[in-house]
């Protein structure tokens, strides 16, 4: 049994430390925070989102899919017709736009002049093939003459169905377009090439009938 001082001092510092591991302690008696809703306002079998739960689902890299499978060959008889398609559908679409030797408003124009008049150039080929049969050494002198007559008529009327298209072009050209940078020489070639052409054969298509007014 102690005494004295020191004995006072002891009983004063026992019931301190008792008194502070208690107070380290949680109250276990304090009503746990409220975290989530109330389990009576969801319905029965609810699944939270990951959202509410914290978690958001990470995007899927485009990079990283798997590619698409081997397409299925082809067979020759596959391959032959689908080439056969690729040069109708371009033979078709140069027959409506042309190449780039057709693109300019003045080739247009230059189109316009020959497609809207009837031409001597359309019988050019057909009647050089009537004179090389009739020129040809079996057949009877007249004949030959005759032949060489109408060669000589077609190619004149070539000639001067030629300078009255590039002067028609000439004029439209100067009054339409004064400050075009086309080379004329080069337009009346374009021109005069196609006035040779049958018209069911020009390409570009022919864009106006005959007789209009260009």
């Amino acid at each position: 049994m102690c005494t004295g001082r020191w004995c006072l001092a002891t009983l004063h510092l026992v019931p301190s430390l008792f008194r502070r591991k208690s107070a380290d302690r949680p109250d276990s008696s304090a009503a746990p925070m409220a975290t989530e809703e109330p389990s009576a306002t969801r319905p029965r079998g609810y699944t939270p989102s990951k959202k509410e739960l914290g978690r958001e689902t990470p995007k899927r890299p485009v990079a990283g899919r798997r590619p698409a499978g081997p397409t299925k060959p082809l067979t020759k008889e596959e391959a032959r017709e689908q080439r056969r398609a690729a040069r109708a559908e371009a033979a078709a679409e140069f027959r409506r736009e042309g190449g780039p030797r057709d693109r300019g408003p003045e080739r247009l124009l230059a189109r316009n002049v020959v497609d809207s008049r009837r031409t001597v150039g359309t019988w050019f080929f057909g009647g050089a093939l009537i004179v090389l049969i009739g020129s040809n050494q079996a057949m009877p002198p007249a004949i030959r003459l005759a032949s060489n007559l109408v060669w000589g008529a077609l190619a004149l009327g070539v000639v001067v169905d030629s300078v009255l298209i590039s002067r028609k072009i000439k004029k439209l050209v100067r009054e339409r377009f004064p400050n075009s940078g086309q080379r004329m020489g080069s337009l009346y070639l374009y021109a005069i090439m196609r006035s040779i052409t049958f018209r069911r054969m020009r390409a570009p298509a022919p864009q106006v009938n005959i007789g209009d007014k260009i």
